[in-house]
């Protein structure tokens, strides 16, 4: 077919098909640790991003004017060999200096995970020492299962387990450090409920 032929819809094929990469950028689920990449899953399941959206807005509630409250996908790029796509990332307002050319370029105030399947080595182990290891301030894991969410603390060079927070308790969860936090587990948690009747 000549290059200005129409198609029966009437559309005239292109001269040459623009590679996607030459227009936009090409958008990839990946995270850098050590220098080696780990592919993400293609796409969370719903109870994963009803946790990310509720606990984003609970904490853009209380931390608005505190900081800056920001959902997944953002690459967090610690240094080059480093890139990381929290689920929820907290940079408060006197640590707004990583923020440059619209990309983060540091260590956030607070990083929270939440866990998929297959998604529970990589977040525990991996990404915590990693986290650790750039001193995060607070680092917190959230398990849709079980309904729960383990609060790590930076003391010193460790990011220590001080906590795992359950919703049956009426466990609200407040930071030392991050005096704007203020989580209430069984609002967090409810709209999951919903979801499970649906199974």
């Amino acid at each position: 077919m000549p290059k200005d032929e129409e198609n029966k819809n009437g559309w005239k094929k292109p001269d040459r098909v623009r590679e996607q990469s030459e227009t936009y950028d090409v958008f990839e689920r990946v995270e850098t640790i050590g220098g080696l990449r780990y592919e993400l899953q293609p796409s969370p399941r719903v109870d994963h991003q009803v946790l990310v959206t509720e606990l984003g807005n609970m904490l853009s509630r209380t931390c608005h004017a505190s900081g800056l409250v920001l959902l997944a996908p953002m690459d967090v790029h610690f240094d080059e060999k480093n890139i990381v796509q929290p689920d929820v990332i907290y940079i408060a307002n006197e640590n707004m200096g990583i923020v440059r050319n619209n990309r983060i370029h540091g260590v956030p105030d607070l990083l929270v995970e939440v866990l998929s399947p297959g998604s529970g080595k990589h977040d525990k182990h991996r990404k915590r020492l990693l986290y650790e290891a750039f001193r995060v301030k607070e680092y917190w894991l959230v398990d849709p299962v079980l309904k729960t969410i383990d609060r790590y603390v930076l003391m010193g060079d460790k990011l220590e387990h001080v906590m795992t927070y359950v919703d049956y308790e009426d466990d609200r969860i407040e930071s030392e450090l991050l005096v704007c936090i203020s989580v209430e587990l069984k609002p967090l948690f409810a709209r999951l409920k919903v979801l499970e009747q649906n199974d």
